[in-house]
């Protein structure tokens, strides 16, 4: 799975688990629900580390608890 896919499986699951909405996210954040969205369906394929940062706050998370994972652990690091 690549990191884009980690990412994006990673939010669901965290607004899943929080029973959060995207607007909700969006609204604690500060990252626009368009821009949330296109990073959960597809079109967003490369989030800066400054919008995942800005989601982890409004997740009330770290980015170190974000990517604390055992599936980012395992993943093959991607070279471009």
């Amino acid at each position: 799975m690549n990191t884009y896919s980690l990412v994006k499986e990673r939010l669901l699951d965290l607004l899943e688990k929080r029973h959060m909405s995207i607007y909700a996210l969006s609204m604690r954040s500060g990252v626009s629900p368009s821009t949330v969205k296109n990073i959960l369906y597809g079109k967003s394929k490369n989030p800066g580390i400054v919008t995942i940062k800005m989601l982890c706050d409004g997740l009330g998370m770290s980015l170190y608890d974000f990517f604390d994972t055992e599936e980012f652990r395992s993943a093959e690091l991607e070279l471009i």
